[in-house]
């Protein structure tokens, strides 16, 4: 059997039905949590744990290439920090990513020429 979104072959057992579709488990971890780039809770709860621990923000890898790949660059269109990223991340994991380092107010996303691009704050 394969997902309906993303087309991995899963097996029986490990398949989830939503809404009439049958998904792989991130897939329907993905329809049931979607992201939430505008989120003014987490970007509070971000902030308010970075100030009262005292201390910066603990990056995973991806989140620091990608806070690497926009300084260097200077801002990018999603697809091409895809490419820079060397292909290792997918789009749903790029948004999630980007998504956490805006609430932590690392990060924003402008229109520039009908284009979305990708900065540092």
């Amino acid at each position: 059997m394969k997902c309906n979104k993303c087309s991995q072959v899963i097996q029986e057992s490990d398949q989830r039905e939503h809404y009439g579709q049958i998904l792989c488990e991130d897939c329907y971890m993905d329809a049931l949590s979607p992201v939430r780039t505008c989120d003014p809770w987490a970007a509070h709860a971000a902030k308010s744990f970075e100030k009262h621990n005292n201390d910066p923000a603990v990056l995973n890898p991806t989140q620091s290439q990608i806070l690497k790949i926009l300084k260097e660059t200077g801002g990018v269109e999603p697809e091409d920090l895809l490419r820079r990223m060397g292909d290792k991340i997918t789009k749903p994991v790029l948004e999630r990513e980007f998504a956490t380092l805006k609430h932590m107010e690392k990060v924003r996303a402008e229109q520039k020429d009908g284009a979305v691009f990708l900065k540092i704050n």
